[in-house]
């Protein structure tokens, strides 16, 4: 009877903080297995910086000057082109109504699988930015501001494309309209990076813009969740 109680005590049981670990470490295996969908958006990054000083001009003074802007804007496509398969496979597989007939919140749960896309896309876009800012001559002194700016950024980004992305995720062909769902939500984001960015090289106080992507970060934190799961029920259910 005593042992049948130790075991009983000593018996692992699942809640929130289990299901929510499960699901980070599983999105990151089944990612790490597909690492095509991984790289695709760091190579479209890598490609798009490196192949636009060809095309514009090799001037070292007017690289820098659009460096900024250039960085954010292939950034934040790059960011939309992983954000089709967020919720694709585990919709073709069953596992999303699962996690609608779960016992835990499906706002927390969906909160994993953007975590695990910001760590495998936004957080590299981020460290990979002052490599290529080289390309552009960005000066030295501003490499902290655009890394600290695209991580703020990118976060942002992530949680609110996967709205859209919840929302078309039972179309054959949600892409597009999954660009024109989000984009018009990425201005201010786009915005306010790039001013960080500029005001970093200028001297100019950027304090104001990295509130800014702080507070919409903030915003979407609180929000996001919620609307992400509420467009999974309507995909899921109609």
């Amino acid at each position: 009877m005593q042992h049948a109680e130790r075991l009983a005590v000593t018996e692992p049981r699942g809640g929130l903080g289990v299901a929510l670990a499960a699901t980070l470490r599983r999105d990151l295996t089944l990612l790490m297995r597909r690492r095509s969908e991984v790289m695709n958006p760091l190579v479209f990054f890598a490609l798009v910086i490196t192949l636009f000083p060809l095309g514009i001009s090799p001037d070292a003074a007017l690289l820098a000057t659009i460096a900024p802007g250039l960085l954010w804007v292939a950034a934040l496509l790059a960011t939309l082109l992983s954000l089709d398969s967020l919720f694709r496979a585990d919709f073709e597989d069953g596992c999303l109504e699962q996690m609608l007939l779960a016992p835990q919140p499906l706002a927390l749960m969906v909160m994993a699988k953007v975590a695990v896309h910001w760590l495998l896309t936004g957080l590299p876009l981020a460290l990979m930015a002052p490599l290529l800012g080289i390309t552009l001559a960005l000066p030295a002194g501003s490499y902290g501001i655009l890394m600290l700016s695209l991580a703020l950024g990118t976060a942002s980004l992530s949680l609110i494309g996967a709205i859209g992305a919840a929302l078309t995720v039972g179309l054959a062909r949600g892409g597009v309209l999954l660009s024109l769902l989000v984009l018009p939500l990425y201005v201010p984001v786009l915005i306010f990076g790039t001013g960080a960015v500029q005001a970093a090289l200028l001297g100019d106080a950027l304090a104001a813009h990295l509130a800014i992507l702080g507070a919409l970060l903030a915003g979407a934190l609180m929000l996001a969740p919620w609307a992400i799961a509420a467009s999974l029920r309507i995909s899921i259910n109609g």
